[in-house]
């Protein structure tokens, strides 16, 4: 099942000043190579006592400030990031053999900046953001197609469904960022980008 990848060596010369420039980078190469959903990322989360957990969501946005992604605050990670902030990305492009790997805090965003995405989204969505309290148990498949179906009628096409208390976006802030390009005889280039006071520096990691 071993595959043996052939990329270009990844030279720290080549890297931009910053990790959010240089994730803008392979993101774009990652869409333009069409891997499917390529802001789809793994969240990893973890409870006060260490106990971890992960999902695979979508990122919403990412800017110099970090990257962004929304859900049920009630949820099994929204609980947890409420009691520890600490919180791991990852971001799985196959298809190109790489990978990025974000570790850093959570933060809620602004309800302001919460509610002009949540206008955003699909009609559908927005009333599936209602209906799934998401992460608890429910009886069966058919309690959430009634639950969906009453907040169809009470919000139809076209009328505006508020923004749910508890749904919001979580703003990740990096404190460090690994970009991963596979190699052939598993010699990957491991580039991290570390803190460093007001800026960054990058170290290379031995594969």
């Amino acid at each position: 099942m071993r595959k043996q990848y052939r990329s270009e060596i990844v030279f720290e010369a080549d890297l931009a000043a910053d990790p959010m420039e240089q994730f803008a980078r392979w993101f774009q190469q990652a869409a333009d190579a069409h891997v499917f959903e390529p802001n789809a990322m793994v969240v990893s989360t973890a409870t006060a006592d260490g106990r971890p957990s992960s999902r695979t969501v979508l990122l919403k946005q990412f800017d110099s400030r970090g990257f962004v992604f929304y859900t049920n605050y009630g949820s099994r990670k929204g609980r947890e990031l409420a009691e520890n902030p600490h919180v791991a990305l990852l971001f799985p492009w196959h298809p190109i053999a790489r990978q990025v790997v974000v570790t850093g805090t959570a933060a809620r965003v602004g309800r302001d900046e919460t509610a002009a995405y949540f206008r955003s989204r699909p009609h559908g969505s927005q009333l599936g953001a209602w209906a799934s309290e998401q992460s608890t148990v429910i009886a069966s498949r058919a309690d959430l197609d009634a639950r969906y179906a009453e907040l169809t009628a009470r919000y139809p096409e076209g009328e505006q469904v508020p923004v749910p208390t508890e749904w919001g976006g979580f703003r990740v802030v990096p404190e460090a960022v690994e970009f991963w390009q596979g190699h052939e005889n598993r010699l990957h280039d491991r580039l991290r980008y570390v803190r460093d006071g007001e800026g960054w520096r990058v170290e290379r990691l031995q594969p």
